[in-house]
């Protein structure tokens, strides 16, 4: 298991090892380039992702699960097959409330995450 390299034009998710995000919360880092950068996120119920913001700009999908998230001063619940976008610099966070899957795509790549 390991992470892929930038620029990888294929990333097979068995082959990718996961990283502990936070507590409850295990990242994987797939497919990226300076450009962008895709990430699935494994949550347990109840685990958070922080209240933070960041300089780029995100799209999250929500594979599996039912969350609680907040983006600026909004706060609604989303489940299997809803999107978010939070661009740069604006505050969000989640409470996990059924145990799921987020995928994230980041732009630009987040450094950070490496």
């Amino acid at each position: 298991m390991r992470k892929p390299e930038k620029g990888q034009n294929w990333v097979f998710n068995e082959e990718i090892r996961s990283e502990q995000a936070s507590e409850g919360v295990e990242r994987k880092i797939l497919a990226y380039c300076d450009e962008m950068m895709c990430v699935e996120n494994h949550f347990e119920t109840g685990a958070i992702g922080k209240l933070h913001h960041h300089p780029h700009t995100q799209i999250t999908y929500v594979a599996s699960g039912a969350f609680e998230f907040t983006i600026g001063e909004e706060t609604k619940v989303v489940k299997a097959g809803d999107t978010l976008l939070k661009q740069d610099g604006i505050v969000h966070g989640c409470v996990c409330l059924e145990k799921g899957i987020l995928v994230d795509i980041f732009t630009p790549m987040r450094e950070d995450f490496l």
